[in-house]
């Protein structure tokens, strides 16, 4: 028996499940959500009750994450893994394949494939830090595709995976219903979640940060007040949706820096109704309300802080997820991009569409560039010479959308990342020719 159209109806309705971290119900056959309790002695219709737990039993009912699912096959029903045959640049924590350098770094865009490759083989890491067995750091990847992904599924039992596409829109078939996610959006999926990426556009590029540490959470406001960033309303979740299909299917999963694989004899997404508060979720970055300043001063960027893993410290996070959206540039007496600075954070930016106000040349839709703890960067010398130069009108950026995946430890890029063709030799070159200044005699 198929019933694949059950993905596609309920990924065409009008509603998504809208808020971040909300507790949801959802059911794609009517009657099939228990009511009442979450394990009963007989589940409706004979499905099987699951609990996915991304955060300790016990931890603080603020920060608990869990749903419950209720499925055609208990997912404890499969064959053993074994290591994945096939070759990958996919790396994990500790990221320790060559010495850390306080050198800084960018990279041309990664090139889509010329053959075939989905999602999960094109998949190619950057860099990193922290470690997955401690549940701390982030993993920072790239991936290019050229076909989807097709009788096999994804699981990272590692960390949450937040996916910024570049190019291309992904279709991300998971356990809990379908996400469409375009460049301009993001996904967000949970730790352990399965899914499948389809490529409605035949070719995708984009970027990924893979968090070991403590959930993504919208940032604390502060002085902000109630409202501002990230609006919790603007993220959506998909409604519950299934395949009943018995068929091969393989089961790619990371498990501590690893990949290993498995076949079942069914797929994997199975869940015909599910409740709780950790589901896949998706975030149209257009929606995003920036705070800028009004009368004089670049605000840091932390201002520009869509999502937040903290770590036990204070105000320092494990991983920022920031970017810098189209707004209104209207300091005055202001040199308006962003300055010269030394960090104790590490920055690894990317670059969705447009051109970065900071860089004239040499950052490219599809790149990427790393500025670790304490290694100095801001404009380059164009950029820099145009900004003090410019008359100070309001101006409005238009048309870029740049990120970072901001961290408290050292990102400490892979081999494939200093070694690649890609990684730009003469970066430093930028700021090699500024004058001096000259004080009065």
């Amino acid at each position: 028996m198929t019933m694949e159209g059950h993905l596609d109806s309920a990924e065409n309705r009008a509603g998504m499940l809208a808020g971040f971290g909300n507790h949801f119900a959802s059911e794609a056959v009517a009657g099939a959500l228990p009511i009442g309790r979450n394990s009963p002695q007989h589940v409706p219709f004979g499905l099987y009750a699951e609990q996915l737990s991304g955060t300790a039993f016990t931890a603080p009912r603020a920060e608990n994450r869990r749903s419950w699912l209720y499925r055609l096959r208990p997912t404890a029903s499969h064959p053993s893994f074994g290591a994945y045959a096939n070759s990958s640049l996919l790396r994990s924590g500790p990221f320790d394949e060559v010495p850390p350098s306080p050198n800084r770094l960018r990279w041309d865009p990664l090139p889509l494939p010329e053959r075939p490759v989905d999602f999960i083989d094109g998949l190619v890491s950057y860099g990193g830090n922290g470690d997955v067995g401690s549940g701390m750091g982030i993993g920072i990847h790239l991936y290019a595709a050229t076909q989807s992904m097709t009788d096999r599924v994804f699981q990272n039992a590692d960390g949450e995976m937040l996916i910024v596409p570049q190019v291309g829109t992904l279709r991300i078939v998971t356990e809990f219903g379908v996400l469409t996610v375009a460049p301009l959006s993001i996904a967000l999926i949970p730790r352990g979640v399965r899914f499948r990426v389809e490529l409605p556009d035949g070719v995708a590029r984009g970027y990924i940060c893979e968090n070991y540490g403590a959930l993504f959470r919208l940032p604390d406001l502060g002085p902000i007040g109630s409202n501002g960033l990230a609006n919790p309303r603007d993220f959506e979740t998909p409604v519950a949706a299934f395949e009943d299909r018995d068929a091969p299917t393989q089961v790619v999963q990371k498990y501590m820096g690893g990949l290993f694989v498995t076949t079942i004899d069914h797929s994997p997404f199975d869940v015909v109704a599910w409740h709780g508060n950790l589901a896949p979720c998706r975030y149209d970055l257009r929606r995003f309300n920036t705070i800028n300043t009004v009368s004089f001063d670049h605000p840091d960027p932390s201002i520009f802080t869509v999502l937040t893993s903290p770590s036990e410290m204070p105000g320092t996070a494990n991983c920022d997820f920031v970017i810098f959206p189209p707004r209104w540039m209207v300091a005055d007496d202001t040199f308006r991009p962003p300055w010269f600075h030394r960090n104790i954070m590490s920055e690894f930016m990317g670059l969705i569409e447009g051109a970065y106000d900071a860089k004239a040349d040499g950052f490219a839709p599809g790149g990427a560039s790393l500025h670790n703890c304490m290694s100095g960067h801001g404009p380059d010398r164009a950029s820099y010479e145009n900004a003090i130069a410019a008359t100070l009108t309001p101006h409005r950026i238009e048309n870029s959308m740049a990120f970072m995946f901001e961290s408290r430890h050292v990102i400490r890029p892979t081999a494939f990342a200093v070694q690649s063709p890609l990684c730009q030799l003469d970066y430093d070159d930028c700021w090699s020719d500024f004058q001096k200044a000259q004080l009065p005699r």
